[in-house]
């Protein structure tokens, strides 16, 4: 690991529409808003993890390479939320052999995939490194 300090962790994704956005990421994930620049919102996700959302014009139609992972120990439970806001999968809860995980995919309202994850390998440390 770095000798070098990091404090927080920010990802920055791109919308052509803020308001849909907003009701994606705050009322449906459910993600407090940490700070409002205008046209960059940004919202924790867990203690110093952030994700940002800022309107542009030049915002990709249609995303590619990137995935958004939430890592949660109830993937269906957030699965069951979602349906319950209409939200469609790209891919229902299931198991991934090569990675050792249990997860499901969404998009988000500007085509960026949303990953809700379980790992299933013990020797992840997520939680505890």
């Amino acid at each position: 690991m770095s000798d070098l300090p990091i404090s927080e962790q920010i990802t920055f994704l791109y919308t052509r529409e803020m308001a849909k956005s907003m009701h994606f990421y705050e009322e449906i994930l459910g993600l407090p808003l940490a700070l409002d620049q205008g046209g960059c919102r940004i919202y924790r996700v867990t203690g110093r993890a952030y994700v940002g959302i800022c309107e542009r014009d030049t915002a990709p139609t249609a995303p590619e390479g990137v995935i958004f992972t939430l890592v949660t120990p109830d993937v269906d439970a957030w699965a069951q939320r979602l349906e319950g806001y209409g939200v469609p999968f790209e891919k229902r809860p299931a198991v991934h052999e090569v990675y050792g995980i249990y997860h499901c995919f969404v998009k988000d309202p500007n085509g960026y995939l949303v990953e809700i994850q379980r790992f299933l390998d013990p020797d992840w440390d997520g939680a505890s490194g």
